[in-house]
C-alpha cells in the first residue's frame, strides 16, 4: 500500500501478526498493511485473488501503489515459481527512502531468492523497465494518479492505495475512470476495499463486481472484471 503519504511524516516500523513488518503513518493514522499480517494479506489479495485467479502465461499488471515493494516481490517469486511471464508497471507519488526499505524483513521471510529479488526490485532504475529474471520485469514510476495522465493497458490491477477513509482522492470516479480507461474486457481489478461506493463506480464502468472473502481481519474484498456489456448505470 502506499502512493501518499506526507514526506514531513516519516513512517514507522511496526510488526504485524504473522511477524512481517509493516510501515505506520502518523498523519493518517494508517498502516501501509493489515496488521493482521502484511506478508499473509498481500498474499490472499494479490496474488490468490489476483494474479492465481488469470489464466494468462504472459499478463501485465498494473498496481496502483507501491509502497514497501511487497506486493512486487511476492508477484516476481510467483512468477518465477509459476513460469508465467509477467510485466509490472508500478505507481508510486512517494518513494520510500532506502535506509528505511533495508530494515524491511520481507527478504528474510522470503528466502534466500526473496532476498535477491528484493534487492533488485529496490535497485531497479524508476521510469525505465528491467527484467530482473526471464519471468519478471518491472518499470517503477514517479507517478500521481489524481493528476498524472494514465497511458497504457493492463491485464490485471492491483489497487493498494490507503484506504478511502484515509485518502478519498484516491478512490474518487475521476481516479476510477482512468483506471477503467486502461482496462480491456477480461481486465481483473483487485483490492481490499469493499465500499459500497466503489462496488457501484465499478459496475457503471461495465466491471462484474464480487465480493469475496477477504485476509484475515476483512470479512470480504472486491475482485472485479471488465467485461463487454454496456455500463448499467452513470455514477
Amino acid at each position: 500500500m502506499g502512493n501518499v503519504h506526507n514526506m514531513a511524516d516519516r513512517p514507522s516500523l511496526r510488526v504485524t501478526g504473522d511477524g512481517s513488518h509493516t510501515l505506520y503513518v502518523e498523519s493518517l493514522d494508517e498502516h501501509y498493511h493489515s496488521h493482521f499480517g502484511a506478508l499473509t494479506e498481500s498474499r490472499h489479495i494479490f496474488i490468490n485473488a489476483g494474479l492465481g485467479y488469470c489464466p494468462r502465461e504472459s499478463i501485465s499488471i498494473l498496481e496502483a501503489g507501491f509502497g514497501t515493494g511487497l506486493n512486487a516481490l511476492l508477484t516476481a517469486l510467483y512468477a518465477e515459481e509459476n513460469r508465467k511471464h509477467v510485466s509490472y508497471v508500478t505507481l508510486e507519488k512517494y518513494p520510500l527512502p532506502e535506509e528505511l526499505l533495508d530494515k524491511l524483513n520481507y527478504a528474510g521471510m522470503t528466502g534466500s531468492r526473496g532476498k535477491q529479488l528484493f534487492d533488485a526490485i529496490h535497485r531497479a532504475a524508476w521510469e525505465t523497465p528491467v527484467a530482473l529474471t526471464p519471468w519478471f520485469t518491472i518499470r517503477k514510476m514517479n507517478f500521481d494518479l489524481t493528476a498524472d495522465t494514465l497511458v497504457g493497458s493492463w491485464d490485471l490491477i492491483y489497487y493498494d492505495a490507503f484506504g478511502p477513509d484515509k485518502q478519498p482522492e484516491m478512490w474518487t470516479p475521476v481516479v476510477m475512470e482512468k483506471i477503467n480507461s486502461v482496462a480491456h474486457a477480461g481486465t481483473v481489478f483487485v483490492t481490499y476495499s469493499a465500499k459500497g461506493s466503489l462496488r457501484r463506480m465499478l459496475k457503471a464502468m461495465g466491471f462484474g463486481v464480487s465480493l469475496i472473502p477477504g485476509p484475515p481481519g476483512k470479512r470480504v474484498m472486491i475482485r472485479a472484471v471488465k467485461n463487454d456489456t454496456p455500463p448499467d448505470a452513470s455514477f
